[in-house]
């Protein structure tokens, strides 16, 4: 069933349903498919979704019908990183992300997740625009100055320039909101997919989680934690953010460099688990974890118990997760402690009839998948 709506005097109104829709009207506004419930049956009210990102049927079901252009090489795609576009002689790989979680140090997260997920293909992040929306009744000159800061000092350590964006006061906002967009440049036979994990390939993990998780929560939650945590300890979690740091820029370049790497993936909201398996989907692939193997940090694995939140679905940018061929696993690790990583080995990838598990205490279940991150249930 057809439904058009037309401009009349100022006034939207449905338009005769008598008429011929292939007919067009000047006050014409949009055609509307409206398909009636199946017959017998009532229309069910669905229920919203929760926190966090799109359920991943969700998401894929909308990618199926996007668009696509001889030069775009990457489009979207659930386990990209980034797009991909052909600019000749190299490629532009492109990324928006948003910080919604927190406002301190909202600018030095902004940049940060952007330039990981450009590195992760295998690119140098170059230039980062950012959309920021400032909340009305409090945004002032000392805000956005601090926020602007931040961003201009994360762009130099990292050696990239802002060149544009957006910035106004919104009504509705409780706090700021900071969506970011990098672009950088990778030759064309260097570039990394998300999709590029194969058959037995290793996974590896290049710090104990959760790392960004842990700043945050230490943060945000510090007024709580301290009646059960040492304060010396929660400290040292709100350091997290600038040690060990949530950028993976270095690790994911001097991966890449090697030559020995499929795929990378920073692993943000969902955390490790989600990480995994969204690497694993990209590439039609399944994947057996090893608990045991997986390394937990001592300041976060006790934020989390105390908490109740599972830390492999803790937002964990700064830990890098990696699919390396098993010939190429000792070179890898070598290239990532030189930056001062590790490269723990936590499980590998297998054909997908065997699905994404994980071994525990001698038995084997499905690796849960968290779509709404375990921080939002604290925050």
């Amino acid at each position: 069933m057809f439904q058009c709506l037309h401009r009349e005097d100022g006034i939207l109104k449905r338009r005769n349903p008598g008429v011929n829709m292939k007919t067009p009207c000047p006050h014409d506004v949009g055609l509307f498919v409206v398909e009636p419930p199946p017959y017998g049956k009532k229309m069910v009210k669905q229920s919203p979704f929760p926190a966090g990102k799109l359920p991943s049927d969700v998401l894929g079901a909308l990618l199926e019908n996007t668009s696509s252009h001889p030069r775009l090489i990457v489009g979207p795609q659930v386990g990209e990183d980034a797009a991909v576009i052909d600019m000749g002689d190299r490629y532009l790989v492109a990324k928006s992300d948003p910080i919604t979680f927190v406002e301190h140090q909202i600018g030095r997260y902004a940049v940060h997740v952007n330039a990981n997920d450009i590195a992760c293909m295998g690119a140098v992040p170059l230039w980062f625009l950012m959309t920021l929306l400032l909340p009305e009744g409090r945004a002032d000159e000392a805000m956005v100055g601090r926020i602007w800061q931040e961003v201009d000092d994360t762009c130099a350590e990292l050696g990239i320039n802002l060149c544009g964006g957006h910035t106004e006061i919104t009504s509705g906002l409780e706090f700021p909101i900071l969506s970011g967009h990098m672009l950088g440049e990778v030759s064309k036979e260097n570039l990394i997919r998300g999709a590029g994990a194969q058959v037995d390939d290793f996974i590896l993990l290049t710090r104990p989680i959760p790392v960004e998780g842990t700043a945050i929560l230490a943060d945000v939650k510090y007024d709580f934690l301290k009646n059960y945590i040492d304060v010396e300890m929660l400290e040292n979690a709100k350091r997290y953010l600038e040690s060990p740091g949530i950028s993976v820029v270095a690790q994911a370049l001097t991966a890449a460099g090697t030559g020995q790497v499929h795929a990378m993936h920073d692993p943000t909201e969902g955390g490790l688990a989600t990480g995994i398996h969204e690497m694993a989907e990209a590439a039609c692939l399944g994947a057996i974890v090893e608990e045991d193997s997986i390394p937990i940090s001592l300041e976060g694995g006790k934020i989390c118990e105390v908490l109740g939140l599972d830390p492999l679905g803790v937002i964990t940018s700064g830990a890098l997760l990696l699919a390396v061929p098993a010939e190429g696993e000792e070179i890898v690790r070598e290239a990532l402690m030189a930056t001062g990583a590790i490269a723990s080995r936590i499980g590998e990838f297998c054909a997908s009839e065997f699905g994404v598990r994980m071994n525990s205490g001698g038995k084997t279940h499905p690796l849960k998948r968290f779509d709404s991150d375990e921080i939002s249930r604290a925050l």
